[in-house]
């Protein structure tokens, strides 16, 4: 191997291992997509996010969906409001929770029907304070409400 392709090779080792060892800073949990019905055009995805070292949500996407954002939801007066965020803080080590109601993943302009009991991939893009961005690929349930709240 020349030293141009060896050097190539290890920038690109370290950058994975850089990227892996973001991704581990950040902890998800708890996640899941609302299920949408046919002809439903958009639909929320939820979940519990830890940044160990504070970092940024700046971007998400799924094959599922055309388009994927950030919103959230406040009141303005007497009305409650969506609108889209363009990132999200994630404070080092306090959880940040995407909820109904509150901050939530918007997946616009579905591809399909999301079918109770089915999985939906979504990458979550994160930037931490170096401006070093991984990505994290998840598998998330798709339900009628969030895995623990469970209706008896």
């Amino acid at each position: 191997m020349n030293l141009k392709a060896l050097t190539t090779a290890l920038t690109l080792v370290t950058t994975l291992a850089a990227g892996l060892a973001h991704a581990q800073a950040v902890d998800v949990r708890d996640a899941w997509v609302r299920a949408a019905v046919p002809g439903q055009k958009a639909t929320g995805a939820f979940m519990k996010i830890t940044a160990r070292d504070g970092a940024r949500l700046v971007g998400s996407s799924s094959p599922a969906a055309g388009v994927t954002e950030v919103h959230e939801m406040k009141m303005d007066g007497d009305v409650m409001r969506m609108r889209a965020v363009g990132v999200l803080d994630l404070p080092a080590g306090k959880t940040v929770e995407l909820k109904p109601g509150g901050y939530h993943l918007m997946l616009m302009d579905l591809k399909g029907p999301l079918g109770k009991d089915s999985t939906v991939p979504l990458t979550l893009v994160f930037r931490d304070a170096k401006g070093v961005e991984s990505r994290l690929a998840l598998q998330l349930p798709v339900g009628m409400a969030a895995p623990d709240q469970h209706k008896h």
